[in-house]
């Protein structure tokens, strides 16, 4: 069990008995020994022999091996000051309200689709919203939005540096029995953490700093033309075009028509088409490879793509999960040049007016979320 939530653990310190262990290391040493599925932790306090007769040390027995641990063991310069408190519970009870793998799932469908920038430090967080019968994790980049609903009973609401988040998924993956709640941070008035509890493990992630922008109006309510397709076909398609790309950055023309949807190169090198259910009007767009490929991947299976025209975001649907995704500007949809100026090349249009509404508000200079949860404990319940 020991073993199990220390695998499980993010945090890269622990917190024994007042000691303070590498988890890695004291992680190695336990599946080392495997003497025992008994595991014996109790402080020496130097009466055991005269060659542990000075300074306190934590004591570890696991069938015929004991050993003798010093404070800060396995723990060097460069671990990160990441901190889990080890508790010993004998009847550790976590009421379930939330599936570990919907969760997981929901996790990878919104993490990818946060922002790299350190200019937009919102964007670089999951919004975690709970209320009226659902929890919604929301990320977006300035580009694409992506929204993902479960079913929740409970309220809240947290905003969550993306790093903190990441290795989760798979914990949570390895999980019995998951609870989600909220509770106050005490950092502010109106600060919040979010706890995700498992039958080993609670995960403690203070809230950021920050308000998320409405991104409930960057969501398309109307359609012209409705696409049911594929996404392994249409990867497989997107894959043999990227290869004939001169650069990293390809774009790719969609053409929904007479039942096909067409993926073609603008400079006319490839092409491939394949079957689709496709309900409205003959329509055009075009969209960054790479977002096109990432879309795809994070819908899997069948999709519904939601067009209106290719000036307008484009939305995938799937299963309660969101994900809009601005289109690039061909030459025929930009405004005429002047007659002496050179055409500009397709440039992609940001997502949401709304977004930059929301970082041009009269703030404080935008810094990186206060994280605040560096030197916090995250109790790991054995």
């Amino acid at each position: 069990m020991l073993v199990n939530a220390l695998s499980r653990a993010l945090a890269d310190r622990l917190m024994l008995l007042d000691f303070t262990i590498g988890r890695k290391g004291l992680l190695g040493y336990l599946k080392a020994i495997a003497g025992s599925n008994v595991v014996k932790v109790v402080p020496a306090n130097g009466a055991d022999s005269e060659s542990h007769g000075i300074g306190k040390r934590l004591k570890v027995i696991c069938g015929n091996n004991t050993s003798y641990l010093e404070d800060m063991a396995w723990v060097g310069e460069k671990t990160p000051m990441t901190l889990a408190e080890v508790r010993v519970s004998p009847n550790n009870i976590v009421k379930p309200n939330i599936g570990n793998v919907e969760l997981a799932e929901a996790l990878n469908r919104t993490l990818p689709f946060t922002a790299t920038e350190d200019n937009r430090p919102v964007l670089q967080c999951v919004l975690f919203k709970a209320g009226e019968g659902k929890l919604k994790l929301v990320s977006a980049d300035g580009f694409r939005l992506a929204v993902q609903s479960i079913d929740f009973d409970g309220e809240g609401e947290a905003l969550i540096v993306r790093d903190d988040l990441i290795g989760i998924a798979n914990a949570l993956r390895k999980a019995r029995r998951v609870n989600l709640s909220f509770e106050a941070s005490g950092e502010s008035l109106d600060g919040m953490k979010l706890i995700i509890d498992t039958e080993a493990i609670r995960y403690s992630f203070v809230g950021a700093d920050g308000t998320f922008p409405d991104y409930e109006k960057l969501i398309p309510n109307e359609a012209k033309t409705v696409v049911h397709f594929d996404t392994v076909e249409a990867s497989k398609a997107i894959g043999s075009l990227k290869v004939l790309a001169d650069s990293k950055s390809y774009p790719i023309d969609l053409t929904l028509d007479n039942g096909l949807v067409m993926l073609s190169s603008p400079d006319d090198k490839g092409r491939a088409v394949m079957p689709a259910d496709i309900e409205g009007e003959v329509n055009k767009v075009r969209l960054d490879g790479k977002y096109l490929a990432d879309a795809l991947k994070a819908c899997s299976g069948m999709v519904d793509l939601k067009l209106s025209d290719g000036k307008s975001p484009v939305l995938f649907q799937v299963d309660g999960y969101l994900l809009v995704t601005m289109p690039m500007l061909t030459n025929a949809e930009k405004p005429q040049a002047e007659p002496a100026a050179e055409p500009a090349p397709a440039e992609e249009t940001e997502v949401a007016e709304a977004i930059a509404e929301a970082e041009a508000e009269p703030k404080p200079e935008a810094e990186k979320p206060k994280r605040k949860r560096s030197k916090a404990k995250e109790p790991v319940a054995v």
